[in-house]
């Protein structure tokens, strides 16, 4: 049997998504989201504005995608000082929030 993984997933609507916040968010997001124990894979990009078929759900700005080992690890990250850190640093600018959380195979 294939080991399983955790895919955490986390869409945000910024409240102010210029240019100029959306690079501060990614900042943040590689200097707290980064190099934690147990994440195998670390994302964050934005919506693919030229992707438009009636399915895609269009009602973010900036996504992070953080892949897992498994379960402790997310566990453990959810309280990590640097994850904390982040959200405090950019919660201000955050409209709307989506977590998908999901078990994957390898």
């Amino acid at each position: 049997m294939e080991k399983t993984l955790l895919a955490h997933s986390v869409y945000f609507s910024l409240k102010d998504s210029s240019e100029g916040m959306m690079q501060q968010f990614f900042a943040a997001g590689q200097k707290y989201l980064t190099g934690h124990s147990g994440v195998l894979f670390y994302a964050a990009g934005v919506l693919a504005a030229d992707c438009e078929r009636p399915l895609n759900d269009r009602d973010f700005d900036v996504v992070l995608h953080v892949v897992f080992q498994d379960k402790a690890a997310h566990d453990a990250y959810q309280k990590a000082e640097r994850h904390l850190k982040f959200t405090e640093e950019t919660k201000g600018n955050w409209k709307k929030v989506r977590v998908f959380d999901s078990y994957v195979n390898q």
